[in-house]
Parts: structure tokens; sequence; C-alpha cells
């Protein structure tokens, strides 16, 4: 092909009217001309369509919201991310992430937001109170909450069809509340009263409430005095702890929520230098050195969080994906804890421990 192209731009006929050698000069030069703007066109067609699929893909960015720390949500964040591993998706080659943390401060979450909503970025990824702030300030941006309760926050319509932009994860059971409570008094049957530490979220969305409500019925029935001490601000935790002990708890619940989880390794010195036996709401207060905990296995809820983003960016819409519910739940002891502080877990509660640190 090459050979004919070039026997047509530099044929040997004479472009002279009156060379015998070339009959037909004037088609010989129309045809080379005719070829010439072909190759041209050919050419530019080829380089145009490399130039485009050289050109890089968009890559998408996502952001996280919460009220915590960076460090404290550490490994809920690695946990995320060896799912996006998984998945195909890599920090900082095919995707890039935004960070930002209200570091036990909420009321910052609000400016957060909408600094997110100004970078626009393709969706956020963020816990109960990081959602509602949040859907506050968006409601084109996808939003996938990776705990909390959703539909009692008025973030979805339902479980089913959560509607808006809003989807993700389900984190609530208030039986939960009545479930810790369970736990402890049957580790240590003498256990009289509690001292209940949670978070009176100032954007109404009252989780620790409704488990606090479910855990005074219990109490009821367990013959247990419960001791609620509400946190705000970090300021409010050398208070809560005198409150503590003017009271004489003798034992001690803490609910998740941005400023327990913040100051998580505060909490947890202060009940072994109290040496008073303590229920976490998550494992990791129990991995920082706290007694025990129960509940939803979070880290797990942050892993599936990532399926919703590959499929969100692949272009299904927030409204199409069914809110889905905590599938794992666990029981944590760490007996070089209670080793520490003088207490004996009977053989039969350390039989119903999911995982227990030696």
């Amino acid at each position: 092909m090459h050979k004919t192209l070039l026997n047509l731009f530099f044929s040997p006929c004479s472009d002279n009217r009156k060379s015998k050698a070339c009959p037909e000069p004037r088609r010989r030069i129309q045809n080379r001309k005719l070829v010439g703007l072909t190759v041209i066109a050919l050419v530019l067609a080829v380089g145009g369509a490399r130039a485009q699929a050289q050109q890089p893909a968009k890559v998408p960015r996502i952001a996280f919201l919460a009220g915590g720390s960076r460090s404290a949500d550490s490994l809920l964040i690695e946990t995320f991310w060896q799912r996006m591993k998984a998945l195909g998706y890599i920090e900082g080659k095919n995707i890039t992430a935004e960070y930002r943390f209200a570091e036990g401060m909420p009321e910052r979450l609000s400016n957060l937001a909408a600094e997110l909503v100004r970078l626009n970025v393709d969706i956020i990824v963020a816990p109960g109170s990081g959602a509602a702030a949040a859907k506050k300030a968006t409601n084109t941006i996808p939003i996938i909450i990776t705990y909390g309760d959703p539909v009692g926050s008025g973030l979805v319509a339902s479980l089913a069809h959560p509607g808006g932009n809003v989807t993700g994860l389900s984190a609530f059971l208030s039986e939960l509340g009545g479930k810790q409570l369970e736990l402890l008094k049957e580790a240590f049957p003498r256990v009289s009263r509690v001292a209940v530490l949670w978070w009176n979220n100032p954007s109404g969305i009252g989780q620790d409430a409704l488990l606090l409500g479910e855990m005074k019925v219990a109490a009821g029935a367990l013959r247990v005095t419960l001791q609620p001490l509400e946190l705000r601000a970090v300021d409010d935790f050398e208070p809560t702890f005198s409150a503590i002990k003017g009271e004489r708890a003798n034992a001690l619940i803490v609910l998740r929520n941005p400023l327990t989880a913040t100051h998580r390794t505060r909490i947890v010195d202060f009940a072994a230098k109290s040496r008073l036996p303590a229920m976490y709401g998550d494992r990791e207060f129990v991995e920082a050195g706290g007694l025990m905990s129960y509940g939803v296995n979070i880290a797990d809820l942050w892993g599936r969080a990532a399926t919703y983003v590959d499929k969100i960016l692949k272009g299904t819409k927030p409204a199409d994906l069914p809110v889905e519910q905590p599938t794992k739940f666990e029981f944590v002891i760490n007996l070089k804890t209670a080793k520490q502080i003088g207490l004996t877990i009977p053989p039969n509660v350390l039989a119903r421990a999911d995982r227990v640190i030696r």
C-alpha cells in the first residue's frame, strides 16, 4: 500500500502535457492530489484518536467526614481501603481522598461539610453525625453513612428505599444498650450502680439517648441503678470522672460517639486507675486497654461501605441502593486488663466471648 501511494506521489511520468510517456497528465495530477488529501485526513484522524486515547481519565475524589479524629478512626479507614484495594482502587493512583475530622468537636462538622461541597468531591463517606452535616450541606453529592441510625435520624426514607442522596450502613439496634448491661452484670454479679457515659448530639440525632433508654429498662429487671452522665464537650470529662467517684459507681458503660471515640485512651486509663469493671461500645476500646466490649463490628461496616463507593462510581444512584444492617456483632474481653485491675472473669462469660486478649 505504501509503495502504491509513493508511486502516485512520485510517478516517473512528467507533468508536461506534451510528454508521450504520460498520455493523461491531468488525471495523474488530480489523482495525486486526491490521494494526498486522503493520506493527510487519515494521519489527522489516527493522530486525533491516539491523542484522545492518551488523555488521562478523570480520577475520582472521595471524602471522609467524621466527628472524631483520624488517629482514633485509623482502623476503620484502614479496613475501608483494604476493601477498596480488593475492588481495584488504590489511593493516590486511580482514586484520591480528602479527610476532614472534627477532633471531638462536632460543632465543626457543618463548616467541614461545606468545605467538601465547595471542593465538589464525588462521594462523602461518613458516620452518623458526619453524614447528617453532609446532608444539610448538599442534596446532590452522594453520601455513604458508615455507622448510625439513618432512618431514625431522617437521613433516609427507609432502609429498602432510601431516596435522596444518602445510603449505606445502619448500625443502630436499640437493644444493644440492654445487652451491654446484661453482660456486665453477668460478669460481675455484685455490680449495683453503673455510670453511663453518653453524648447528647446537638444535631438532634439521639442514638445514645435511645440506647440509654433501653438500658434503663434492662436495669430495672437486673436491679441495677444507672448513673447517666452526659457529655457535650471535651471539658466535661474531668467533672464526669469526679461525679463517678463521688457517687461511688462500681462499674462503667461507655457508649460510642465522637467524643468517647476520640478520647478513648483517656477514658480507659481512668477506668483502670479507678479499678472499675467497664463495658465499651466497640472493640477499639478493648484493644486500647479497656476491659470488655459488646456491639456491632464497626470495622466491618466501613469495609462494606467500600462496595457502595464502587457501585456509585460506576453509575448507580444512592437512591437505588438499599441501606444494609449490621451482620457481625462481637463480644471482646481483655484478660490482661482484668489481671491488672484485679478482676476475675467467670468461665461461662469467657466462653461467650468472640475474642479474648490474653
